[in-house]
């Protein structure tokens, strides 16, 4: 496959490219900064661009079978999520190219709590993260409405963070995934293996799923 990967120097972003290449993708890896192309594989096609920036979503898509989204806004510009999303769904409109976009974990809902959202939930959500939470939700939502619908929105657990890449892991599609000492959490590797295995062989469109031990 041909995937362009933007957000490709974050924590999440890197370690998706590494696991595409691992499986003999052709990646272009986008990031906002030069600076920061060091950080990227000598294998990659690297490009300077800004996803959300139309223009940029539609040049860097032409011609690719996926576009994977990773990117994080730095505190206190959280809203930009729904603006990022609004580029990539328009431009990708225009090229025809999927979308897998790597969201929050606010959609989903609490098991056993008849359907509340980890966004309204303080054990998963604390109050230092409700920003990020809510735009992350926002975001969904304008995934959800647009008239774009070839999108897959990936959801991580509660907590996520460097660790082993051990390929075993759960899929839910829509349901916050917690292990049995009532912990919710994937490690990066783990999850983009899971996203890897959704680029390949699509199970989402057009709607959320997430991935937890």
């Amino acid at each position: 496959m041909r995937i362009t990967v933007f957000g490709a120097t974050g924590n999440i972003g890197q370690v998706v490219v590494a696991e595409a290449l691992k499986r003999g993708h052709h990646v272009t890896a986008v990031t906002r900064s030069a600076a920061k192309a060091a950080l990227l594989p000598a294998t990659v096609d690297v490009e300077v661009a800004d996803v959300s920036n139309i223009s940029d979503v539609i040049r860097l898509s032409q011609g690719q079978d996926l576009v994977i989204s990773a990117t994080r806004p730095s505190e206190g510009q959280e809203k930009q999520l729904v603006g990022i999303a609004d580029a990539l769904l328009e431009g990708l409109d225009e090229t025809r190219t999927r979308l897998l976009l790597v969201g929050g974990a606010a959609c989903l809902t609490v098991p056993d709590t008849n359907g509340q959202l980890v966004l309204d939930d303080e054990a998963f959500v604390p109050p230092a993260w409700k920003n990020i939470a809510q735009a992350c939700y926002e975001q969904f939502q304008h995934c959800v409405s647009h008239r774009n619908q070839n999108w897959t929105y990936m959801s991580p657990s509660a907590l996520i963070g460097p660790g082993a890449r051990t390929g075993q892991f759960r899929i839910s599609d829509g349901e916050l995934l917690i292990d049995k000492q009532g912990k919710s959490h994937i490690s990066w590797q783990d999850f983009a293996v899971a996203l890897l295995d959704e680029a390949q062989s699509p199970q989402f469109l057009g709607g959320k799923f997430t991935v937890g031990y």
